[in-house]
């Protein structure tokens, strides 16, 4: 246990959040959480998230993305960047805040969001369809953060992959998490190794997954968990260093 304080590795999951937890003087667990204030809820006041979602949203992209993003990109082998979304400005993101009544709104909010991205970027940039469905769960985060920006020093984002790296002495893994939309059990052998090896109980990785959540999130969320105890001890580091703010003073910086 890092200290006294409870610790969080959050990632999203179609139940809405999925949470490996380690609290002091209790087995670590999973949980999920339909709204991200519902997870903070459960937590002591103090508890340390490390979070797989962007946070921070700038008025314009210049070059290829965030400067978190840009600093981050380097950290994995090509075939593994896919999973670093290009997150646009915050007027694009807004634009795709949902919910859709039907398919066709949907696809009408993407060509939306596709065009403000590329009126607030240099170079003209459009976004993924991946990174698109990611916007409601960026704006519900970020309203928080809004909202309670003291938030901002107990909630920090970071990326499994880069995560899973930095276990892997800097080498990104090998294989992926999924294939053809289904978990890759050689992807998640070589994770559940690296966790194990880090320290993770493996009850938390043999356990039966909680309504809503995938095998491929709970790796996530077990891995940020590991960022979650680095950031508890001060030994977590800034990517790009030091932080950059958005217009609302939110941090945009992933954490590894």
């Amino acid at each position: 246990m890092s200290g006294a304080r409870a610790l969080a590795g959050v990632d999203g999951c179609r139940g809405g959040w999925i949470a490996a937890l380690e609290r002091p003087g209790e087995a670590c667990a999973l949980l999920v959480a339909p709204r991200f204030a519902d997870l903070l809820a459960a937590l002591p006041a103090d508890a340390i998230l490390a979070v797989d979602m962007p946070i921070g949203l700038p008025e314009r992209i210049d070059g290829a993305g965030r400067a978190a993003e840009i600093a981050a990109r380097p950290l994995l082998t090509p075939d593994r960047r896919s999973s670093l979304f290009s997150i646009p400005a915050r007027a694009a993101v807004e634009a795709g805040a949902g919910p859709f009544a039907d398919a066709a709104a949907r696809a009408d909010a993407y060509r939306r969001v596709c065009a403000r991205a590329r009126e607030t970027s240099e170079p003209p940039r459009a976004v993924s369809i991946q990174g698109f469905g990611l916007f409601p769960r960026i704006l519900e985060l970020d309203a928080l953060l809004r909202a309670e920006p003291a938030l901002a020093r107990r909630v920090f984002e970071s990326h499994p992959e880069i995560a899973f790296a930095r276990l892997n002495g800097g080498e990104a893994m090998r294989h992926s998490k999924k294939r053809g939309g289904r978990v890759h059990e050689d992807g998640a052998a070589e994770r559940r190794h690296l966790l194990l090896a880090s320290g993770l109980p493996p009850e938390l990785l043999s356990a039966a997954l909680p309504r809503g959540a995938g095998e491929d999130d709970r790796l996530d969320a077990c891995v940020l968990l590991l960022v979650a105890r680095r950031l508890a001890r001060g030994e977590a580091t800034s990517l790009p260093d030091p932080p950059e703010r958005d217009g609302f003073g939110l941090p945009v910086a992933i954490w590894a």
